[in-house]
């Protein structure tokens, strides 16, 4: 679904808005971007700069989170649970909603675990487990 360089991923994301925001034409996964980047104010002014954040490095280091990534990981758990993969994802998505209230809020909680999956598996030199993630989700539910 994604192209795997950073600076065409980076450039979907850019386009999406200029399009939202000029009311131009979208397809389907801009119209996905473009709603995410809605829920994002704080990303609004990267995404109106492109010549300044195209390349830019977000670093952990320096205290920054990756706003690409973070809407990426967005769209992610919506693909999921648009298809229903991993099994189990919606009824943990609706027990999550039960605890949190707010999708996006539940959203949140479920990129922990997705990020926690996919550093373990990137670690591990291995494909990412899906109990991994779920079970992660799981404790969400059980956890102050």
């Amino acid at each position: 679904m994604f192209p795997q360089d950073r600076t065409k991923l980076r450039q979907m994301f850019f386009d999406a808005w200029h399009k939202h925001t000029n009311k131009l034409a979208m397809e389907p996964l801009e119209q996905l971007i473009a709603a995410i980047t809605e829920q994002h104010p704080e990303y609004h002014k990267i995404l109106t700069n492109q010549d300044s954040h195209l390349d830019k490095d977000f670093t952990p280091e320096m205290g920054q989170t990756n706003p690409f990534l973070h809407m990426a990981m967005h769209i992610s758990i919506q693909e999921q649970l648009g298809t229903q993969r991993p099994t189990g994802i919606i009824e943990l998505y609706k027990a999550l909603l039960g605890r949190f209230s707010d999708p996006h809020e539940v959203e949140h909680h479920m990129m922990e675990c997705l990020g926690q999956m996919v550093w373990q598996a990137q670690r591990d030199n291995t494909v990412p487990n899906d109990e991994t993630y779920l079970a992660c989700l799981k404790n969400l539910l059980s956890t102050k």
